[in-house]
């Protein structure tokens, strides 16, 4: 008998949309399934400024249908120029929901992000008094670290010394990728969360070199050892609700990917839900993914829960997968993870209906 599940609509905690062609060919994908989804702020230029999250709003909203009930939830990009002010007028607004802290130079359009982090401590002070969540890209830049350290040593080196410094900030760890992270997420009293992607549960850094060089595996943070992958699982699977989803859908063109410098960034969303579903089954815990998935993350940004549900059922077989998606003149890569996901979802997508183009040019991993 096909197994079926029905959880209470989820939300992405961690999403890319980038913007004009790329954002409408990849946007169907999240409104479709999500209620709603944390928007990160890292478009050139970036969204500073509550005038630039409006207009970056009013563009996602104008590439729905008229009425569709998706919400973007904007977030402010971090720099060392901050202005606090802007970023608690735009909190009061309920218009920001986080501020992103990206170490500059740490990944995709983060040049301009935080350079000494004594520079920002004024509008951290602001967030921490009016309780604004701070999302943060957890990763050193310093190039003697090595890159599967970096998000290790962030933790101790300048994740831990800030919480210190400010114990009422609420704090979001993105994309864990490592056992420290877990951990120290375990053993905060408070005020700490931590976002697990889909691709960070599903491949180990050995997906990197399958074969050949994969550029299509390759984000940041970069994914680590099995041992590590077998942390976040663990962490995901747990019901602790200090770890919920958030997907960090990134998409880039082939071209941005597959070149002498390829982008980091790993397009998940049409699969995302299919693949964490897979994954919890894996472990035996198909009963903690509507809190993983659902209900930590909206708790966790004080916000309530979808009252609509979706319906997942196992997918039996080998139907053959889309490989890309078409986004102004290229194509996007999407996610494929080492097995089929064994799930999918069947009931509570919304109308939004762009199907993905197969791309016969890309070849068979």
């Amino acid at each position: 008998m096909t197994r079926r599940l029905t959880v209470t609509r989820p939300d992405d905690w961690h999403l890319h949309l980038r913007d004009g062609e790329m954002m409408r060919a990849v946007l169907p994908f999240s409104a479709e399934l999500y209620g709603r989804a944390l928007v990160m702020p890292n478009l050139s230029p970036p969204v500073r400024t509550p005038a630039d999250a409006r207009a970056y709003r009013a563009r996602i909203r104008a590439a729905l249908p008229g009425g569709h009930p998706f919400q973007p939830l904007m977030t402010a990009y971090l720099s060392d120029d901050t202005d606090p002010a802007g970023l608690a007028q735009g909190f009061a607004e309920g218009l920001f929901h986080a501020v992103k802290l990206y170490p500059a130079g740490a990944t995709t359009n983060s040049r301009a992000g935080v350079t000494d982090f004594e520079r920002v401590h004024r509008a951290i002070e602001v967030m921490e008094r009016i309780d604004m969540p701070l999302s943060v890209h957890g990763e050193v830049v310093d190039s003697s670290v090595d890159i599967f350290d970096r998000e290790a040593v962030f933790v101790e080196t300048v994740l831990d010394p800030l919480r210190r410094r400010f114990p009422g900030l609420r704090v979001v760890l993105e994309h864990v990728t490592t056992r420290e992270a877990v951990d120290y997420v375990r053993e905060a009293a408070a005020g700490l969360a931590a976002t697990i992607t889909p691709h960070h549960l599903a491949i180990d850094r050995n997906a990197l070199f399958e074969g050949g060089l994969r550029p299509h595996m390759y984000c940041l943070p970069v994914a680590k050892r099995a041992s590590h992958r077998r942390a976040l699982r663990a962490a995901a699977v747990s019901g602790d609700s200090r770890f919920f989803l958030g997907t960090d859908s990134a998409p880039h063109p082939r071209s941005a990917k597959e070149s002498d410098c390829g982008c980091a960034g790993i397009f998940n969303a049409p699969n995302a839900l299919a693949c964490v579903a897979t994954v919890f089954d894996e472990e035996g815990a198909l009963q903690a993914l509507e809190a993983f998935t659902a209900h930590s993350g909206a708790d966790f940004y004080r916000m309530p829960r979808n009252a609509d549900s979706i319906v997942l059922e196992e997918a039996l077989g080998s139907a053959p997968q889309p490989e890309a998606v078409a986004a102004g003149g290229e194509s996007v890569r999407i996610f494929a993870p080492p097995a089929a996901p064994g799930w999918k979802v069947v009931e509570g997508l919304r109308p939004l209906g762009r199907p993905p183009a197969r791309d016969d040019t890309i070849p068979e991993a």
